[in-house]
């Protein structure tokens, strides 16, 4: 990582000042981390605190107690850096999201997820790009251009729905939990995209031709992203399929499959295109073919791993948020005009909630519209808590604030210094105010029933579900109506009804018949030397 040095870690007793400073803020961090873990599992049954708030607060805290020591110098004991955060740091979070989602729920609602994360945050880059330009030029924020009003649409249109997510239960909710877990990742995914979009274009002289060019590139990296992540994925289930890892080695396949994994991203970034899309969708084919092609133990462990990894990086991000906030360096630019700071934190703010209601009311309507049962439409209550879910922001805002405004986390400029002061503000007062809320608002909106987990059927080919029995095959709904003997739906009826069903068996068919007889997936038996799979091939006959 950028911030470890060394040097001194290869000659034990010869640490340089430099190099001992760094052990030093490791071990702190460190330990901050496991703080934050304690105190989060000791805090998991209240009512307003959840691991997120809980880690943003030990970092706020630990952030005034260096202050303090520091003579007011500093308030962060690790230096923040954009490469740290979307090389290191993002790619396991997305991942797992990917690896661990219940493929059926996701992609039954994927035009809804897709309207909800591309559209709807297009339409929000929009409003909060206009307001910001008309609002911030008549403060005399500075030297900011077209681009950085751009910018700002979409570094705050990224959304960060890890506390409703943490609140939310899959099995009580799953349309809505779907629904908010998929539009979360695909609107991370937008916002870079856009971003990276922004950035690469001259925008000073913007007319038809650019605008056309600039919406085929956006829809380009989108495409482009989302196939590198299919083909990554089938790439590592044909290796472990066809050299059989398991014979050899437990520890093989589980290294190949969190290094194909992490490839994805990065050839994702070495090719220009969006690694969370990458990322996310390698998880969900890993998921689905290069999971079952390893064996028990492989399972187990990549399971756990994933979501460790995420776990721990989620942690990291919080914490150092917390800690970043209090940075005097930036403070001090907008000192002497604290009030003009807080103003425009509060016109962020506005049109935070503003582009998120211009876009979830009304995509809703129109996503019902095409719903043919009631429990499929997304009614009025489920409508507030996905608009609610989207208004905290988080660390993927920070990261691209930094990057258009900053350079290695600092900046002379007045204007700059106020835009990154003022996301600061806006990511401290989402999190932790509309996050405390999330759990007491969901609670009144959305009761616990005791029968809504017995009425979801469990979808046993996610890891999500790898609890005992271990790894015993489920049946699809398509499974259960043969069984039951009807006949899944065909006619073109149906397939005017019920599209997405149609289309899911459709799916299946295919994937049983070409997918997985060449990239394997579930029903595949991995070889195991002295299982009793063996032993009945090598028996005499």
């Amino acid at each position: 990582m950028a911030f470890l040095s060394g040097s001194g870690l290869m000659r034990p007793g010869v640490l340089s000042t430099s190099d001992h400073a760094s052990v030093v803020s490791m071990n702190l961090f460190v330990a901050l981390l496991c703080a934050c873990i304690v105190i989060g599992h000791l805090l998991e049954e209240s009512r307003w605190m959840n691991e997120s708030i809980t880690a943003l607060v030990i970092g706020l805290c630990t952030g005034v107690v260096i202050l303090l020591t520091t003579g007011g110098k500093s308030s962060h004991i690790l230096v923040f850096s954009e490469d740290l955060f979307f090389i290191y740091l993002l790619p396991p979070i997305i991942f797992n999201a990917g690896f661990q989602v219940k493929k059926k729920q996701f992609f039954r609602n994927f035009t809804t997820i897709i309207l909800f994360g591309a559209v709807g945050t297009l339409i929000s880059f929009s409003i909060i790009a206009t307001g910001a330009t008309e609002f911030f030029k008549r403060l005399d924020m500075g030297s900011l251009d077209i681009g950085d009003y751009l910018a700002i649409g979409a570094i705050f249109s990224a959304t960060d729905s890890v506390c409703t997510l943490q609140v939310l239960n899959q099995d009580e909710t799953p349309l809505l939990y779907s629904l908010v877990f998929g539009e979360g990742v695909v609107n991370d995914a937008t916002s870079v995209v856009l971003f990276n979009a922004i950035q690469s274009f001259d925008l000073t002289n913007i007319n038809f031709t650019i605008a056309l060019h600039f919406i085929g590139n956006f829809f380009y990296l989108f495409l482009t992203s989302t196939m590198l992540g299919v083909i990554t994925g089938l790439l590592s289930a044909f290796i472990i399929k066809k050299l059989y890892f398991g014979r050899h080695s437990t520890d093989r396949e589980v290294a190949l499959m969190i290094l194909m994994a992490y490839l994805s991203y990065m050839l994702a970034e070495l090719f220009y295109l969006s690694g969370i899309l990458t990322v996310f969708f390698c998880g969900i084919v890993m998921s689905h073919y290069t999971w079952h092609n390893v064996t028990e133990s492989s399972r187990v462990t990549t399971k756990h791993a994933f979501a460790t990894f995420s776990f721990v990086t989620e942690t990291f991000i919080f914490l150092y948020v917390g800690m970043d906030a209090l940075d005097i360096e930036k403070w001090r630019f907008v000192s002497n005009s604290p009030g003009k700071s807080i103003l425009v934190s509060s016109i962020l703010l506005s049109l935070i909630l503003v582009g998120r209601a211009a876009f979830v009311f009304p995509l809703s309507f129109l996503s019902n519209l095409t719903k043919k049962y009631p429990n499929e439409k997304i009614h009025i209550k489920q409508q507030i808590t996905i608009w609610w879910a989207g208004l905290m922001r988080g660390a993927v805002s920070i990261a691209l604030a930094y990057n258009q405004f900053t350079r290695s986390g600092h900046t002379q400029l007045r204007g700059n210094a106020i835009m990154i002061t003022s996301t600061i503000t806006v990511v401290l007062f989402s999190t932790v105010v509309f996050g405390l809320l999330t759990k007491p608002l969901i609670r009144l909106l959305l009761p616990a029933t005791k029968h809504s987990s017995s009425m979801v059927s469990s979808d046993a080919s996610s890891p999500k579900s790898f609890i005992l029995p271990l790894l015993e095959n489920g049946h699809d709904s398509e499974a259960d109506m043969v069984h039951q003997g009807a006949t899944p739906p065909s006619s073109l009826r149906m397939l005017l009804t019920s599209p997405t069903h149609t289309v899911h068996s459709y799916w299946r068919k295919f994937d049983d018949s070409f997918m997985r007889p060449v990239f394997g997936g579930r029903g595949f038996v991995p070889f195991v030397p002295g299982s009793p799979t063996e032993q009945s091939v090598h028996q005499p006959h």
